[in-house]
């Protein structure tokens, strides 16, 4: 059979056929054949990976712990989880049975939604959010619901808004706070409210809280952490962020013991362990890395501060990010669609920003930019793009 005949007898998967390529990658695609091009769309701490970190691990290594280790990770690494996650945010885990140690926190969104989502049950997506959520459900054979939150709230979701998504087949609810791309932050009091729709209608809860440490104006607060939430809710986390380990690929997933057990048997089957090396990085991160992330959220608040007030100065109607390392400026008043503002800002003046389209409803009009980069190019990127603004504003 030829290659041809195979294609016309349908040999992909009809998942995988139906769901886009990331709108992400063509602009960083674009920007790669270019010269002299400062990109703000890069998700990732621009920080190295703190030496200690790197240190224990390179350790790790010369001591001979390069075997396989348990499927949930190593039983040190999970009780440092546990003991961070009760002293940072008040919310308690068994390390033996509700942990699970995972490769980044795609894999543990990954195996919390094919541990609980059945074939045409519907996720409800908090919009704009990260690009592979949806994806994601479809892989696992749920149905994706977008509810897309809107800039007057400062892109935070209201109890009216979720109630008036759920229908008889809403399985679960995915939540991501502080957002990514909005930077958007939820406090006790406005989650409250959710956590009450969530018991009405017996739902489970997916918590993607990896930039829970980056967050600026107040403490993070776990959507786990509230009466009764903890039980429905799956906490998703990670190092990629807080600590600068993106390319560690080290993320956790906490869970009740049903859950996790479901989730381990995905995870043995598909990955069996995350990386050994990785592990020993991560523990020494927990144990003493609290200066370094302190550190590094410091620098992020002041660039945070410096472009949101230059958004702003230059005409771009900015909210002020709670957490992350993302501003989402409107850039309606151009006339200009966000994928096309983000293609001709990249062409004319060299500056790399995400289109706010790509991240779901609520979000067209609006582009996403990363200040995850030093203050000299943030200072020239805001003169390239106060310059296009006055082309095109």
């Amino acid at each position: 059979m030829t290659i041809s005949s195979m294609k016309q007898t349908g040999r992909l998967s009809h998942a995988v056929q139906n769901i886009r390529p990331s709108g992400i990658r063509r602009f960083f695609d674009m920007a790669s054949t270019m010269e002299n091009v400062i990109s703000l769309g890069v998700g990732e701490p621009d920080f190295v990976t703190p030496w200690n970190v790197r240190e224990a691990s390179i350790a790790s290594m010369e001591r001979g712990f390069t075997a396989y280790t348990a499927n949930p990770g190593i039983i040190e690494l999970r009780e440092e989880i546990a003991a961070y996650l009760e002293q940072q945010f008040s919310t308690p885990y068994d390390p033996e049975s509700e942990i699970i140690v995972t490769v980044g926190a795609s894999e543990a969104i990954d195996i919390a939604m094919r541990a609980t989502v059945n074939p045409g049950e519907e996720v409800i997506i908090i919009e704009p959010g990260f690009v592979a959520y949806a994806p994601i459900v479809s892989l696992a054979g749920g149905v994706p619901v977008s509810i897309g939150t809107k800039k007057e709230n400062e892109f935070k979701i209201t109890k009216e808004e979720l109630e008036a998504a759920i229908r008889p087949n809403t399985k679960a609810v995915m939540l991501c706070f502080p957002n990514n791309p909005t930077g958007a932050v939820m406090t006790r009091e406005e989650l409250l409210p959710i956590a009450e729709v969530i018991e009405k209608h017996n739902l489970l809860v997916l918590s993607d809280e990896i930039y829970a440490e980056l967050s600026y104006d107040n403490q993070h607060y776990s959507f786990a952490r509230l009466p009764a939430m903890q039980e429905r809710t799956i906490l998703i986390s990670g190092f990629s962020k807080a600590f600068a380990m993106t390319g560690w690929r080290l993320g956790f997933v906490c869970a009740p013991t049903d859950i996790s057990a479901a989730m381990l048997k995905i995870h043995q089957y598909t990955m069996m362990c995350a990386s050994s090396l990785a592990q020993y990085g991560a523990l020494e991160a927990l144990r003493n890395g609290r200066e370094e992330v302190e550190r590094m959220v410091t620098s992020y608040r002041q660039r945070r501060n410096f472009i949101v007030k230059s958004f702003t100065e230059i005409g771009l109607s900015c909210h002020l990010p709670g957490g992350a390392f993302y501003a989402f400026p409107s850039i309606e008043q151009t006339g200009l669609s966000s994928e096309a503002f983000a293609e001709a800002l990249l062409k004319e003046e060299q500056v790399a920003v995400v289109p706010g389209d790509v991240f779901g409803e609520g979000g067209e009009g609006h582009i996403r930019c990363s200040y995850a980069t030093s203050m000299d190019s943030l200072q020239t990127a805001i003169e390239r793009i106060g310059r296009f603004l006055k082309k095109h504003g």
